[in-house]
């Protein structure tokens, strides 16, 4: 039986493709490694990129939180001053409600007294006091006795005038040479004390805090 001889050019074939399959699998094998090693370097990017991202926003939120919470004593001050505001406003409001409709008010007394104040703050001994002329019936001899008496002075010469234009409860106080004038009629009065009375009524309802004396301050 003959012997099944390779010819030289069938031998050269053969080393040539195991030579090409050779360098195919170690292209193969480079190629899984280098693919492994793209995956695990763009696992490892994106998990940076993750962690920046979260380390960002948890930056951003505490960024917001201090600005909110710096921010809430002054907002928390505005809104509380805000409210003790429209509260005042409303005793305001309410006080001359009451004035106007002179509700549960000695009126007559009321003159009485208001005259007297202002007389005793003034100069001289002769007065006109004016009043709405729908209040001048109220108003006589006795009024101006009293006046006298509460200011201590029986020496006064004093005058009811009625003011036919006025509708604004209270009275005005002019001397003799009708020079000096004090307003005591009731909304002007109101608006006069209301800057102390609102500090008072704030004070005594606990709506600000009383300020403590600084060093070197009077008792």
């Amino acid at each position: 039986m003959a012997e099944n001889i390779q010819q030289p050019q069938d031998v050269l074939r053969e080393e040539i493709l195991a030579d090409a399959q050779r360098q195919a699998e170690r292209a193969l094998q480079r190629a899984r490694k280098e693919a492994g090693g793209i995956a695990e370097a763009a696992a490892a990017e994106l998990e940076a990129w993750r962690t920046t991202q979260l380390d960002l926003a948890q930056t951003e939120a505490q960024r917001r939180t201090d600005r909110v919470l710096a921010s809430l004593p002054v907002e928390t001050g505005r809104m509380r001053a805000n409210r003790i505001e429209s509260l005042l406003q409303s005793i305001h409001d309410e006080a001359r409600q009451r004035l106007d409709s002179r509700d549960g008010l000695d009126y007559r007394q009321a003159l009485v007294n208001l005259a007297a104040e202002a007389i005793r703050g003034m100069a001289g001994t002769r007065f006109v006091i004016t009043v709405p002329s729908a209040d001048l019936p109220l108003l006589g001899d006795g009024e101006i006795e009293a006046i006298r008496k509460w200011t201590g002075r029986p020496d006064l010469e004093l005058e009811w005038v009625g003011d036919p234009e006025s509708r604004d409860a209270g009275l005005l106080v002019r001397g003799s040479g009708g020079e000096e004038v004090w307003d005591n009629r009731f909304f002007q009065r109101l608006e006069r004390l209301w800057p102390a009375l609102r500090r008072e009524i704030a004070l005594r309802t606990v709506l600000v805090e009383p300020q403590e004396p600084k060093k070197g301050d009077m008792p």
